[in-house]
């Protein structure tokens, strides 16, 4: 790559062709908006803006400017993607997460417990019980999402365990009443 430029003054640098095309191919090519914007903030630079009007007209910092301006004269347009902050790695290992899957896809039942559906404190201490690792509710709902997974309530009824005869009969007999055909009742003495 080569520039010309006087370091910290980039209203004297100037892009190849080549470089202006690879940014401007980038921006365009990238659904990353902080992407588009470090690229537009070279391509901006390079026009002769002001790091003041840069970031006025973008909507980020003059820091940012700088910033951006530094990492692209560093290791050119690889520099202009936002790298992931390190942080603590996730105690969701993927053994975890295969676990987890597993059970999900698994009926309770054919696990031997006596419920249909799993619940997310089910769910948790089923797997906690396998993997020794554990998580709070609203923890284990967004692994659950980033899984793949949709967390409902579920929807408790007794279909399929109640005597289906006697509820409809129960049924009729409650719409019967609510339309006044009342049974005959013997007066109290």
């Amino acid at each position: 790559m080569s520039f010309s430029f006087t370091e910290g003054n980039m209203s004297d640098w100037k892009l190849t062709d080549r470089q202006w095309d690879e940014l401007d191919e980038l921006r365009f090519s990238t659904t990353d908006k902080a992407l588009f914007r470090n690229a537009t903030i070279i391509l901006m630079s390079a026009a002769g803006r002001s790091k003041p009007e840069i970031a006025d007209d973008l909507g980020c910092s003059v820091g940012t400017v700088d910033i951006m301006r530094r990492r692209y004269r560093e290791q050119g347009a690889a520099g202009l993607a936002n790298k992931k902050p390190p942080g603590r790695a996730s105690r969701a290992t993927p053994e975890y997460r295969a676990a987890l899957r597993t059970a999900v896809e698994t009926p309770p039942q054919s696990l031997g417990y006596g419920f249909s559906v799993w619940s997310l404190a089910r769910l948790n201490a089923h797997v906690a019980k396998e993997t020794k690792i554990s998580f709070s509710e609203d923890q284990l709902g967004r692994i659950m999402h980033a899984e793949g997974f949709s967390v409902q309530r579920p929807k408790h009824t007794m279909k399929g365990k109640r005597d289906e005869a006697a509820y409809d009969k129960a049924r009729r007999k409650l719409k019967r009443m609510k339309k006044g055909r009342w049974p005959k009742i013997a007066p109290l003495s």
